[in-house]
């Protein structure tokens, strides 16, 4: 299965998320591979703690292979080769965890029907050695995004099983604009559409990730004045009814992430020893994340609402 993540702002979550994400699906015994398609900004290297990947990436990454420098782009074993102390010491039962990482010197690009031709290859080969492909995208309407539309839309492509997850922190200015992202004029819908996507099969692969969010109810904020409090409640609740209004309320949403000073100062893996035994994350975090990775395949989250 391949999972694209999107996001139209930068400082989303996104990519801490999603390597996340990848992390929990390969403890619970997955083969799991992550692409690095931020073209313009790659973090991945960097969120799993590998830093081979950023020398390998200087002349081999995901940008080198699609337009056609190289023949195969550099391929990182997580579990052997990261300097997290706790992910070296490769858990029973789980399954592999690969990074494809991005140039470290690239940028964005527009899709030719060569770098497409690389991208299908890719995407192909990697479905059938791998159970789930995470997909990392720049951020924005970029040329990332459209050559995943571009390669999914074409034949060899049909019968995978792609699905996108749409990041976005609880603001006014990102709920507007993850909104805009999917159902825009030149948003993903629309670009997918005019790449020969169903309009409603594309729609019913895309559910809205909210990361950073706070809980007014939370301990964390019981110290705050009864004022503040109230307004917290009342911003809540704005954002509960514009993002219904927008298309992207309950229904449409995958999973929260809640506010964590980990993700917010270190962006990396959480581990369970980060919640059990060093206790510098919180285990809602924890919760959130695995229960967001088992929804990516939940057939259940992902029915017409």
């Amino acid at each position: 299965m391949l999972v694209f993540a999107a996001s139209d702002k930068g400082g989303t979550g996104r990519s801490v998320t999603s390597a996340n994400l990848a992390y929990h699906r390969a403890l619970a015994g997955d083969d799991v591979c992550y692409l690095d398609f931020d073209f313009g900004s790659p973090t991945a290297a960097a969120v799993f703690d590998v830093p081979d990947a950023r020398r390998a990436a200087e002349d081999r990454g995901l940008h080198s292979y699609l337009t056609g420098e190289v023949g195969e782009p550099a391929r990182i074993d997580v579990w052997a080769e990261t300097e997290h102390p706790v992910l070296r010491n490769r858990p029973p039962g789980s399954g592999s965890l690969v990074l494809m990482p991005g140039d470290v010197s690239g940028g964005e690009f527009a899709t030719t029907d060569e770098t497409l031709r690389r991208c299908v290859d890719l995407l192909l080969r990697l479905n059938g050695e791998f159970d789930i492909i995470v997909v990392d995208l720049s951020a924005g309407r970029s040329y990332a995004v459209d050559m995943a539309l571009e390669a999914t839309s074409q034949r060899e492509l049909r019968g995978v099983l792609a699905r996108w997850l749409v990041f976005h922190r609880w603001t006014r200015q990102h709920v507007g604009a993850a909104a805009s992202l999917v159902y825009g004029k030149r948003g993903i819908v629309a670009g997918g559409v005019a790449r020969g996507h169903d309009e409603e099969a594309l729609r019913n692969v895309i559910r809205f990730v909210r990361a950073a969010v706070p809980d007014p109810e939370s301990a964390l904020w019981s110290q705050v004045s009864a004022t503040q409090s109230a307004w917290m409640r009342a911003c809540d609740r704005d954002l509960k009814q514009m993002s219904s209004t927008l298309g992207i309320g309950y229904t449409q949403v995958l999973g929260s992430v809640p506010l964590e000073p980990v993700l917010q100062w270190r962006e990396q893996l959480i581990t369970d020893e980060d919640v059990l035994d060093s206790q510098i994350a919180n285990r809602e975090t924890w919760e959130a994340l695995s229960e967001l990775a088992n929804r990516l395949t939940d057939d259940k989250y992902w029915e017409q609402p």
